[in-house]
C-alpha cells in the first residue's frame, strides 16, 4: 500500500518523498487522517441510532394527539365539547400568565408596604410600621410545588418507617411471620378509607391556632405515607432475606456487632431491592396524593382539579385536562429520577 501511494504521487510530490526519507514517513500522514475520520463516523452512527429510537415514540404521541383532536369535539359534556390538544395547551399558557401576574402583584404589594413603612419611620411614627404577608390565592405553579413538598414529606416518612421494618422482617423469619398478615391486610386499603381516620387523629393532636405545618398538609402527607410504604417494606424484606448466607457467616466469624453487620453487610447487599421498593412507593404516593389533596382540601394539584370541577366554567374542563397532563409528566420525571438513583446505587455497590 505504501508503494502504491509513492508511485501515485511520484511525479507530483517528489519533495515529500525526499523529506520523508523512509516508507514509514510517507504513510504517517494518511494513517493520521484515517484515525481522525473514524471519530465523526462513530458520532454520526450514535446520532442516527438515537434518532431511530425516537421515531416510534414520536409517532405514537402524534397519533394519540391526532385521535384526541378528532374525537374530542364529538364528546358533549355539561360544560360544552371536550377540549382538544390546542385548547388544553392554550389554558396551560393562560395558567402560566396568571402565575406571572400574581408574582407581579405580590412584588407590588411588598413594594408598597415597604414604601409606607419607610414613610412612617421618616415621619417619626415607627408604631405605624406594619409587616403583612401577601395573602393572594395560590396559582397553578404554586400548587405544583405544594404537591411536590407534600409527596416528598410522605415519601420520606414512608421510607423511614418501611426500611427498618423490612430489614427486621428479612433478618428474622419469626418477625416476618408475625407482621406478614398485617401487611397483607393493610396494603390494599384505599386512601379514601385512611383519610377520615387520619383527619380525626391529626385534628385531635394539632390544636394550635398557628401550627408549624398546616393541618391539611400534614393530613395529606400522612395519607401518602400510609399508602406508599408497603412496596418499600416488602422489597426491603425480600432483599434482606435473599442475602448470601456466606456473608452472614463471615459476619459471625468476624464477630461484627448488630450495627456493623447492618451497615457493612446487610444494607450494601439489599440496596438495589430497597431502591426498587422506593421507586414503586414514590409512584404510589404520587397517585394517592391527588385524592388526598382533594378530600383534605390541602392546596395542591388535587385541590386545583377539585376547585376547577366545582367552578364549572367553560375553561374548567381544559384546565383539568392540562392538570392531568402535568401530573403525568411529573410522575414520569419522579420515576426517572428514582430509576437513575437505583442504577447509580447498583453500579457503585461494593457487595
Amino acid at each position: 500500500m505504501a508503494t502504491v501511494f509513492a508511485d501515485a504521487h511520484d511525479a507530483e510530490t517528489p519533495t515529500i518523498e525526499a523529506a520523508a526519507g523512509s516508507v514509514a514517513g510517507k504513510v504517517a500522514v494518511p494513517e493520521a487522517e484515517t484515525e481522525t475520520e473514524k471519530k465523526p463516523n462513530q458520532a454520526v452512527s450514535k446520532a442516527v441510532a438515537f434518532a431511530k429510537g425516537l421515531i416510534a415514540p414520536t409517532l405514537g404521541i402524534l397519533g394519540f394527539l391526532a385521535l384526541w383532536a378528532v374525537l374530542a369535539p364529538q364528546v358533549d359534556t355539561s360544560l360544552g365539547a371536550l377540549p382538544g390538544p390546542v385548547e388544553v395547551f392554550e389554558q396551560g399558557i393562560a395558567l402560566t400568565e396568571e402565575w406571572s401576574a400574581a408574582k407581579e402583584a405580590e412584588g407590588q404589594f411588598y413594594a408598597d408596604q415597604d414604601a409606607r413603612n419607610a414613610a412612617a419611620i421618616a415621619a417619626g411614627n415607627p408604631g405605624a410600621v406594619r409587616d403583612f404577608t401577601y395573602a393572594g390565592p395560590p396559582t397553578f405553579l404554586d400548587q405544583i410545588f405544594t404537591s411536590l413538598k407534600t409527596v416528598a414529606l410522605g415519601f420520606i416518612l414512608a421510607t423511614l418507617v418501611a426500611v427498618p421494618i423490612g430489614l427486621a422482617a428479612g433478618l428474622s423469619p419469626k418477625f416476618n411471620a408475625a407482621i406478614n398478615p398485617l401487611i397483607q391486610i393493610m396494603k390494599p386499603v384505599s386512601p379514601l378509607a385512611w383519610l377520615p381516620i387520619v383527619t380525626m387523629v391529626i385534628s385531635a393532636m394539632i390544636t394550635s391556632a398557628d401550627p408549624l405545618l398546616p393541618k391539611a398538609f400534614v393530613i395529606s402527607a400522612l395519607v401518602v405515607m400510609l399508602c406508599s410504604l408497603w412496596p418499600t417494606l416488602i422489597n426491603t424484606a425480600v432483599g434482606t432475606a435473599s442475602i448470601d448466607k456466606d456473608l452472614l457467616a463471615v459476619g459471625r466469624v468476624l464477630k461484627l456487632g448488630t450495627f456493623a453487620k447492618l451497615t457493612k453487610l446487610v444494607l450494601p447487599a439489599s440496596l438495589p431491592y430497597i431502591f426498587t421498593g422506593m421507586r414503586l412507593s414514590l409512584g404510589v404516593g404520587w397517585m394517592v396524593l391527588i385524592a388526598a389533596e382533594m378530600l383534605a382540601q390541602n392546596p395542591g394539584l388535587g385541590k386545583f382539579v377539585w376547585d376547577e370541577f366545582q367552578n364549572g366554567s367553560s375553561q374548567s374542563l381544559a384546565r383539568i385536562m392540562f392538570a392531568v397532563v402535568v401530573i403525568g409528566f411529573i410522575g414520569f420525571g419522579l420515576d426517572r429520577i428514582m430509576m437513575s438513583l437505583q442504577a447509580l446505587v447498583s453500579k457503585n455497590r461494593t457487595i
